[in-house]
């Protein structure tokens, strides 16, 4: 079981130096990882599903990642995740190649269709279309990365005679990790994606979601490069014991990202040092 730390860009770790300070115990502790959080802005006043106040800072993904590309070796940087449809995915394909350049090889890149119609509004983006920018923004991505001679003909976006280097460090490109949990989104993982994550899943929770997914494996065909699926896990807020986690491996959960039920740096510095006690 491998771990890693959600909120890297969040609260307390909106502050340059603390989100340092805490990239830089989670890597010492032997954690693998920490995971961003997005949204680009959040409704005012909050009302359900926005999971945060709209006072909430919450730093871009890619500027976080790399700020703590400079100050890391090891620790994998992962986008937990950016909202794909409300991107420009030209503008954020060299972004995210950015960080993995910087990083040396370190990006995780997370995506997912995003809920907050709100947001979507504010951006100028047709909320019902999402699903659709979903797919075609991935293959915008991935011609990006991978084609020798960046070329896509789509609905939206098409480009064709251009480059844009430097490509991502990690060959064929840096992991992909889709979230979500109905079933489009399933079978869009299991055609797409490297991994999948779910996000303040219980063992139960996470059960149910491992079956939508092998649903979706028996109605699409996943192909042989993409390798086995790893399936990453945020656990309800706090640690959790060693009885539960035991049960994420038993399901088959290869990655479990702690989300802490803190405020401070103090508070999080002590949360990795007690999950580095606990798991590692």
């Amino acid at each position: 079981m491998k771990f890693g730390l959600y909120g890297i860009n969040v609260g307390p770790c909106a502050a340059p130096g603390v989100a340092i300070r805490v990239a830089r115990a989670a890597e010492e502790a032997g954690l693998e990882s920490v995971w961003t959080a997005e949204h680009v802005v959040l409704p005012d006043p909050q009302a359900p599903p926005s999971p945060l106040p709209p006072g909430t800072p919450l730093l871009d993904p890619a500027v976080t990642l790399a700020h703590l590309a400079g100050h890391t070796e090891r620790l994998r940087l992962a986008t937990g995740i950016v909202i794909l449809p409300q991107r420009n995915p030209v503008v954020l394909a060299k972004e995210l190649a950015s960080v993995d350049v910087l990083s040396g090889g370190r990006l995780i890149a997370g995506f997912g269709v995003g809920y907050l119609k709100a947001e979507f509004d504010a951006l100028g983006v047709p909320f019902a279309e999402r699903a659709e920018r979903m797919e075609e923004w991935l293959d915008a991505l991935l011609a990006l990365w991978t084609q020798r001679k960046p070329r896509l003909a789509g609905h939206r976006v098409s480009f064709a005679k251009i480059d844009a280097q430097p490509r991502p460090l990690q060959k064929p490109h840096p992991p992909l990790v889709l979230g979500a949990s109905t079933p489009p989104a399933f079978r869009r993982t299991v055609r797409r994606a490297n991994g999948w994550y779910g996000f303040a899943l219980d063992p139960d929770g996470t059960r149910r979601c491992l079956g939508g997914l092998a649903a979706a494996a028996r109605q699409v065909e996943r192909p042989a490069a993409l390798g086995p699926l790893e399936i990453t896990v945020t656990p309800v807020p706090g640690l959790p014991d060693a009885e539960v986690v035991a049960g994420y491996a038993e399901l088959g959960v290869h990655r479990l990202v702690l989300l802490p039920r803190v405020r401070d740096e103090r508070g999080l510095l002590d949360f990795i040092e007690r999950a580095a006690a606990t798991f590692l």
